[in-house]
């Protein structure tokens, strides 16, 4: 069998180097040299920094809205185990400690959604800050 070479796209292995013949003599009466360059080219994607803020404020804002789902689904909970714990004098105590449980959970979603809020807002404030006007009537 033959030895096969193994060429990746840029890279060259020495061995595969060594296999090769010196270039033909050149015009003065040296060997021939060779050399290889690569060219890296950068690609950019096309977002700019506006098109970024934005996708953040997007971001922070859908974090908002769940932080605020959130809040609402933990705060309806504990209202329902409030209810039961009246309902249920059997089981009051284990109805307290779920309400106390979900109102903790309430408050830590309704926290989450207002530090998401400000993020947006301090999204807003550097956009504003980098020149950019804006063309709303209220905001």
């Amino acid at each position: 069998m033959a030895e096969e070479k193994h060429r990746h796209f840029f890279h060259h292995h020495k061995k595969d180097e060594e296999d090769q013949q010196p270039a033909a003599a050149g015009e003065y009466g040296g060997t021939a040299e060779y050399s290889e360059t690569t060219v890296t080219e950068v690609v950019s994607t096309g977002e700019d920094e506006y098109g970024k803020y934005k996708k953040e404020e997007k971001e922070h804002k859908h974090k908002q809205h769940l932080g605020e789902a959130g809040a609402i689904a933990a705060g309806a909970f504990a209202l329902y185990e409030k209810h039961e714990a009246k309902k249920d004098p059997e089981h009051a105590h284990r109805h307290k400690i779920e309400e106390e449980i979900a109102a903790a959970a309430a408050v830590g979603s309704g926290g989450f959604a207002f530090h998401e809020h400000h993020e947006k807002k301090d999204h807003k404030d550097a956009e504003e800050a980098g020149g950019e006007k804006k063309h709303h009537l209220f905001g």
